[in-house]
């Protein structure tokens, strides 16, 4: 049997988020599932070990709309690659007729998708639980998980001189926006609370974008330098066994922190201007809002009302 999910959302959290409801397929047909998603999503770079999915389909659509899916032409396309593989089901995570057109002339002989138009205020993931429970009468409670094979951690491990002794800590410095990452101070701040009684080093999470290399520049002249690896120089690939080799994570909304709950460690999200279902949804994951805030949404703006001294006692109560 071959099956196809659908998961058209931009980014690596997006994609992350609707793990369990791909393994949820896995377990109920008993065969990896194929999944179609956008070339934004990265999932080439941490699911290519992970076991309950095969394929993994590019969805070639871009915010230009000139992608070699977009458009009327880009649904021929579309149509066309999808027969290539014979499915015999395919599960739409989106209300859109667009998806439900194709896999209908894609001659897919079982479709389920969400309620066609109805998207506005959809929720990301009750909407997912809700069309898993309606389709295959299972409520999905697994967290995300990703796969490394054990080999590459070991050679990461050794590569990376990382030290059980040591407490190994991912900071997820960067972001996809502004208003997301957190200045470098309140992370100096942490550093220098958990130095003083733990004996640490910290792996540097974080893009080439111009304002995380600044974050980063100011931790890596601070005067804890020395227990700082930066991973900016690394794929996504690269840094997944180093994230499942640390301890704990304390990360901004990025992409590291939805990898790192996935992987397993247990991560600090510091939730300054994103709903805060996004540092939430999983059990490993432990949100930190502004102060002064009850819920953090969008325009919430609170990067700079993250207390250091919320995120250390966290840090503490796990690593205890």
């Amino acid at each position: 049997m071959k099956i196809l999910a659908v998961q058209n959302r931009m980014g690596i959290g997006d994609t992350v988020i609707f793990l369990p409801y791909i393994k949820a397929l896995y377990k109920k047909f008993n065969t990896p599932i194929n999944i179609l998603v956008r070339e934004s999503s990265k999932a080439n770079q941490f699911l290519d070990q992970t076991d309950y999915v095969d394929q993994i389909i590019i969805l070639d659509r871009n915010k230009n709309s000139n992608g070699r899916h977009d458009g009327v032409r880009g649904s021929l396309n579309l149509i066309n690659d999808l027969k290539k593989y014979n499915f015999d089901k395919i599960f739409i995570f989106n209300s859109s007729l667009r998806f439900r057109l194709i896999a209908m002339m894609t001659k897919i002989l079982e479709v389920y998708q969400y309620p066609l138009f109805k998207k506005n205020k959809q929720h990301i993931t009750i909407a997912a639980q809700k069309f898993i429970e309606n389709t295959l009468n299972v409520k999905v409670t697994d967290d995300p998980q990703i796969n490394i094979n054990e080999n590459v951690i070991q050679d990461v491990i050794e590569k990376f001189k990382i030290k059980k002794e040591d407490t190994n800590i991912l900071l997820g410095i960067g972001g996809s926006g502004p208003t997301k990452r957190v200045p470098s101070t309140t992370f100096l701040k942490v550093i220098e609370q958990i130095s003083k009684i733990k004996q640490c080093r910290f792996y540097l999470a974080t893009g080439k974008n111009y304002d995380e290399q600044v974050i980063l520049n100011e931790i890596l002249n601070s005067k804890y330098k020395d227990l700082c690896i930066p991973l900016d120089e690394l794929s996504i690939k690269e840094t997944l066994p180093i994230i499942k080799s640390c301890n704990v994570s304390i990360c901004n909304d990025t992409s590291y922190s939805h990898l790192s709950a996935a992987l397993g460690i247990q991560t600090i999200t510091l939730m300054a201007d994103t709903p805060l279902i996004y540092g939430a949804y999983s059990s490993k994951m432990f949100p930190i809002i502004p102060d002064g805030e009850s819920t953090v949404t969008h325009d919430t703006l609170g990067k700079d009302k993250i207390n250091s001294k919320k995120i250390f006692a966290k840090l503490i109560q796990i690593l205890n």
